[in-house]
């Protein structure tokens, strides 16, 4: 307690019988009764719980059993009202063993229910102690209670009807007595402050705070005065904790970043708390895996503990043993494993004593003498306020580290969903040379609504895709990834772009409808924006078409940049009815088409047309690699703040040469089979693959045959020469093949059974006016490109 804290208290002094024998300046002006009124008569006037009571000894032990009143303590003012106070009664004894009791109440306004009861209650009779002498005109000691010998080392005998400077002179004790002389002469009940350090009998100084009250008696004249002091070391340590905590306040949270978490609450508690501290967390915490472990009982595995954090007083003095994210060992009898255990801490006022042998049993933490908080400057050891104070601010950096510990969490699921959902590499083939810069908005998870892809087709083709789902995040990320299985899956039926768009709006709708009951939560990617073209490098055609989203840029392998004029189409999702459209170039080889996402192109400075020609500005140099132009491209939206997701993907066509494809058209008869076997292994001869020959001949007349027996017209037989061997068949039947078991007593319905296993994979799909079946082969050697004329 402060002398402040009593400033605008009321002091009253009863009897036994609880009947007023002195009352305050202080008291008149809470209840507005006056010293005359007041002196001579019960308290109970005022303090209607006294009413039940009959004497004072009797209703302090009805407050201390709870029942002393109902609710919070309030006194009666003169006007009938009642005022809810703070209230403390302390015991005194006079010569002879007398009693008097001093009752101090200080207006606290509007209550607040149960736990304000609670909390007077305690603040009644369970505060630490204050010491009270009141002393007559002539600054004799009448009145004395039993916690003023803790304060100065002076006994109640001794002090009683003895001047202040008969028991204590000195200088310092004249001017205390001036003090109170002054009080007594004004008659006020101004409270008068001072700070001095009182001799202790045993122990160190402690710091005192003393404030003086004038005690009036029924004719409003002195009787005497009234002195409180007060201990100020428990509020001194108070506000040094909560300076301290403030600070922590101030600098702890700064950063998301695990590691540095742990650092931060080191660096704080050196000095403040330690010479040497030292912050190990369990690993799952640093790698962002899953809910901290919890530990046992004795005899359990303990956890892996790593270093996060280390700060000596004076740097590599002590040097520790681990440094940071090294794995930190810990004996199952060592503090750590207890305060693991028990989640309590653990103090060790003298390392080694407390504990017995743990240290004993790991000689290098003993010969470092690394625990939680160490003191080696500053001798005095620690104490349970010390622990007090380190669990308070262990407890605002724990939340630090869970902010973190759960970022990290986040981050590392957050990176490996974005893993899962973007190609790790970018399979062109024989198709493309490929190359790809993703920079999400949310650059702290590393996620987004973004993607891009190249999917290999038959023929040696491949499917170019870029799509940019709304937001950005994790939300955005999911429905990214949805999005992207779609179209992964349906590449498989060799669509063209249109009929793909049309399949994937759909779907979109369709999940879309089925998220309207919970809209909140609804992840449907609708409004996302979609490219998707088809590049055939026997043709060098490259087919495209678009939902929502802007053109490629195609740069001509001589420098000119153009945007084709590419029907931009509705969003995914938005069900306008509009049909897709698409549009088919030729292009040369060399060519350098670049996909990419609005985040390129948009500025809030600039308009979109803008972004475009800056970017095919960007790109128009044919000298440098993928990788350096996608550097390059990325680099005014480096710079600037990210508003959205962006994403570059880059491709530069390749074209297979006229002697990687042989192509012939065979009759619809029975010789078609035949002829084709023989065409194929002329031409494997030429191309040096005489060790395939066998099982192609074999694919070609299932095929063959099935064409045959099922379609009308010529039939068409192509040989790609690439990375592997495509054989495809082409017939004027729409339908596509199906693979069945056939029965043992059938003679056909094996042929694709066949076909399955001989090939790497098999396939079909639609082209105008007919289908193609076709089948693809591992090259068994490096082939040659020589000709083989039909």
């Amino acid at each position: 307690m402060l002398a402040s804290d009593i400033s605008d208290t009321a002091f009253a002094l009863l009897d036994d019988r609880g009947t007023v024998v002195a009352w305050t300046q202080a008291a008149e002006y809470l209840v507005e009764y006056s010293a005359g009124e007041m002196v001579g008569r019960s308290v109970g006037l005022v303090l209607p719980c006294f009413e039940a009571a009959p004497t004072m000894p009797a209703y302090v032990e009805r407050c201390r059993e709870g029942i002393g009143w109902s609710g919070v303590p309030a006194v009666r003012h003169r006007d009938g009202r009642m005022i809810d106070v703070g209230m403390r009664i302390s015991s005194l004894r006079g010569r002879d063993g007398a009693a008097r009791w001093l009752v101090s109440a200080t207006d606290i306004g509007v209550p607040s229910g149960d736990a304000v009861d609670a909390l007077l209650r305690g603040s009644l009779l369970d505060r630490a102690p204050i010491g009270v002498v009141v002393r007559d005109l002539d600054l004799r000691c009448a009145w004395v209670n039993d916690a003023m010998e803790s304060h100065d080392g002076i006994s109640r005998e001794r002090r009683l009807g003895r001047g202040l400077t008969d028991v204590w002179p000195g200088v310092e004790t004249e001017a205390t007595e001036a003090v109170m002389r002054r009080v007594l002469r004004s008659g006020s009940t101004d409270v008068h402050e001072y700070r001095t350090w009182l001799p202790a009998s045993r122990g160190q100084e402690r710091p005192f705070a003393v404030s003086f009250s004038c005690l009036r008696g029924a004719d409003g004249k002195a009787l005497g005065v009234c002195a409180i002091s007060a201990d100020l070391t428990e509020s001194r340590l108070e506000r040094e904790r909560m300076a301290v905590l403030d600070e922590v306040g101030t600098r702890l949270g700064v950063t998301l970043d695990v590691m540095q978490s742990g650092q931060e609450p080191a660096d704080l508690a050196v000095p403040l708390f330690g010479d040497f501290v030292t912050v190990d967390l369990e690993q799952s915490v640093l790698l962002g895996e899953g809910p901290p472990v919890r530990v046992g009982t004795v005899g359990e595995r303990l956890p892996l503990l790593r270093r996060a954090g280390l700060a000596p007083v004076v740097q590599g003095i002590p040097e520790s043993l681990w440094v940071h994210g090294e794995p930190v060992p810990m004996g199952p009898a060592s503090p750590y494993a207890e305060a693991l255990r028990t989640g309590r801490p653990c103090l060790e006022a003298l390392l080694g004593t407390a504990r017995g042998s743990w240290l004993d049993q790991d000689p290098e933490r003993a010969q470092e003498i690394a625990a939680e908080f160490v003191r080696t400057e500053n001798p005095a050891p620690f104490h349970e306020d010390d622990v007090l104070l380190a669990e308070e601010f262990l407890e605002r950096a724990s939340v630090s580290l869970d902010n973190a510990r759960q970022y990290r969490r986040e981050q590392t699921a957050a990176l490996a969903l974005q893993r899962c959902l973007l190609p790790r590499r970018l399979r062109g083939g024989a198709a493309v040379e490929a190359a790809s810069h993703h920079l999400p908005a949310d650059i702290d998870r590393g996620v987004g609504g973004d993607w891009f892809d190249v999917i290999p087709l038959s023929g040696a083709r491949v499917a170019l895709v870029v799509g940019d789902v709304v937001g950005h995040g994790i939300n955005a990320a999911a429905a990214m990834g949805r999005l992207r299985a779609g179209v992964h899956a349906l590449s498989g039926l060799e669509l063209s772009p249109d009929e793909l768009l049309a399949l994937i709006d759909e779907a979109v709708q369709r999940e879309a409808e089925g998220d309207a009951d919970d809209a909140e939560h609804g992840t449907a990617p609708v409004g996302a924006t979609l490219l998707y073209a088809v590049y055939d490098p026997v043709t060098r055609r490259c087919t495209m078409a678009a939902a929502g989203h802007p053109p490629p840029a195609i740069i001509d392998p001589d420098g000119p940049v153009t945007f084709p004029d590419l029907p931009t189409g509705a969003p995914l999702g938005i069900g306008l009815g509009v049909p897709f459209e698409s549009m088919e170039l030729e292009l040369p080889e060399g060519t350098l088409l670049a996909f990419y996402t609005d985040g390129m192109i948009e500025h809030r400075d600039r308009d979109i047309e803008e972004g475009m020609h800056r970017l095919g500005a960007d790109l128009a140099r044919p000298d440098m690699s993928l990788e350096d132009l996608c550097t390059r491209a990325m680099e005014p939206v480096r710079s600037q703040t990210a508003r959205d997701d962006a994403s570059l993907l880059l491709v530069r066509t390749r074209a297979l040469t006229p002697a990687q494809v042989a192509t012939w058209t065979l009759p619809h008869d029975e010789t078609a089979a035949c002829r084709a076997r023989n065409l194929a292994a002329v031409q494997l001869a030429a191309w040096g693959m005489e060790g395939l020959e066998d099982s192609t001949k074999l694919i070609i007349s299932e095929l063959v045959t099935n064409a045959v027996r099922h379609s009308t017209g010529p039939i068409g037989l192509r040989l790609i020469q690439h990375q592997v061997l495509t054989i495809e068949v082409s017939d004027t039947d729409p339908r596509a093949p199906r693979m069945r078991s056939a029965r043992s007593t059938e003679e056909n319905g094996r042929g694709l059974a066949l076909v399955a296993r001989l090939s790497r994979r098999w396939g079909s799909r639609p082209v105008p006016g007919h289908k193609v079946v076709w089948a693809e082969a591992n090259l068994a050697q490096p082939p040659s490109s020589t000709p083989c004329a039909a």
